[in-house]
């Protein structure tokens, strides 16, 4: 896995917006599955969202959906996840990820989220009033 450092993270009060990024080394190809993960203090890391480098298909894990929104620039070298409506639940520390993508986008995501290998340096989200 490529390793990546996320940042735009903060301290937001409850129901506000923080968009988050994440710098994509260029690499070989274009079948990568593109993720925002996260994880909270005593809880095990699950996945936020994920898209398909190869056609943008988008995966979504049941606690965001509808309030975050993942994307990219046109060439694939920045990763964003545009979080509205930010709850104290979404308190994390979130990381991005980069990987071949070798099954369906939510299948990719799903185990990317017990892969301990590979992670970088992630950013910190605090919700809180």
């Amino acid at each position: 896995q490529l390793q990546l450092v996320a940042s735009g993270g903060g301290l937001v009060q409850p129901g506000g917006s923080l968009r988050l990024s994440c710098a994509i080394s260029r690499h070989s190809g274009n079948n990568y599955a593109l993720g925002w993960f996260r994880q909270a203090p005593g809880k095990e890391r699950e996945e936020v969202s994920c898209i398909s480098a190869v056609d943008g298909t988008t995966y979504y894990g049941d606690s965001v959906k509808g309030r975050f929104t993942i994307s990219t620039d046109n060439h694939k070298n920045t990763l964003y996840l545009q979080m509205n409506g930010l709850t104290p639940e979404d308190t994390a520390i979130y990381y991005c990820s980069a990987d071949p993508l070798i099954n369906t986008i939510q299948a990719a995501c799903i185990m990317r989220a017990f892969d301990d290998a590979g992670w970088g340096q992630g950013t910190q989200v605090t919700v809180s009033s």
